[in-house]
């Protein structure tokens, strides 16, 4: 279930993964970038140290593991061995040169950048919902998914076989969703909707709202689903998801208000009732609020 619900919203928000550039050398490096928004460093093979703004000190990442940049201003990292300055490395978006390496394990970091495409919801729900700086590991068994969609990307990125640009997209979509899965089962995560969904004492509430989101839920119904009083189950809430259980309904409603007039042809009155509101001008002052647009500024701009 925690997987269904991360892919309905993924589905919702439309998040995906882009991958941008790389490198590949088989001697001490480093590089330096300037960076915005939500940005991936993976390390295919080999090691690396990164350091960004907001870490205390460098992080020591090993083949297979993922650093997720969460709205940072500036990343360095640095790797390799051997006598000698380091040479300075810019990530290239051909990844051709790829293939004249022999073999990208023997003595060689490897490693694969990008940044996670979202839209207005998304941002806002996966920057809070991870911290400034994530640090995925890929070794153990529990990340055997992700070290798989590591190669996979780096190989379509390098083979460039027909039909490669689609394949792209698609595997660096797959990475995220690896990259969040790994991380849900290795870290503490901060209040919000991706430490709810791995939450086993609330999870029979959560798939209430989720499977019905336009009923008029009420507190006590939904702590008797989680087998809780209803100030625990309040008070575990707020605490797990940093918001009231029907603050999260109504933003979850939200989202699924956003994705009927994104893609359906739905009048925005019949959306309404089909959420729960009990009029079109309530729908649409909380849409207002929420989004900060009316719902029909919000279908016209979208479709224009």
């Amino acid at each position: 279930m925690v997987d269904d619900q991360l892919s309905e919203v993924f589905d919702l928000v439309e998040v995906r993964g882009v991958v941008s550039g790389g490198f590949v050398s088989r001697g001490p490096w480093v590089t330096h970038a300037k960076i915005e928004g939500l940005k991936f460093f993976a390390v295919v093979s080999g090691r690396a140290r990164l350091n960004a703004d907001g870490l205390d000190e460098p992080l020591q990442l090993e083949e297979g593991d993922v650093a997720v940049l969460n709205d940072r201003a500036w990343l360095t990292a640095e790797g390799g061995s051997g006598d000698g300055p380091p040479q300075e490395v810019t990530p290239d978006a051909d990844f051709s040169s790829f293939r004249l390496t022999s073999g990208f394990g023997a003595g060689a970091d490897v490693v694969v950048g990008g940044h996670v495409d979202l839209d207005p919801a998304g941002r806002a729900l996966l920057s809070q919902a991870l911290p400034p700086v994530a640090h995925v590991r890929g070794s153990g068994a529990a990340a055997a998914n992700l070290r798989g969609s590591l190669h996979r990307l780096l190989d379509e990125l390098t083979e460039r076989r027909v039909g490669s640009a689609f394949a792209v997209r698609q595997h660096g979509q797959l990475l995220l969703l690896e990259v969040l899965r790994a991380y849900v089962g290795q870290a503490e995560l901060p209040p919000g909707w991706l430490r709810l969904l791995t939450d086993q004492r609330l999870r029979p509430a959560l798939d209430l709202m989720h499977a019905e989101p336009g009923r008029r839920w009420g507190l006590a119904e939904l702590a008797r689903a989680a087998a809780m009083s209803r100030t625990s189950f309040a008070e575990r809430f707020r605490g797990v998801a940093g918001v009231p259980p029907l603050t999260y309904l109504g933003r979850w409603r939200m989202l699924l208000a956003q994705r009927a007039l994104r893609d359906d042809d739905v009048r925005v009155g019949s959306l309404a009732s089909g959420l729960g509101y009990a009029s079109e001008s309530a729908f649409s002052t909380a849409f207002k609020r929420e989004v900060g647009e009316s719902p029909l500024r919000y279908r016209h701009r979208l479709r224009d």
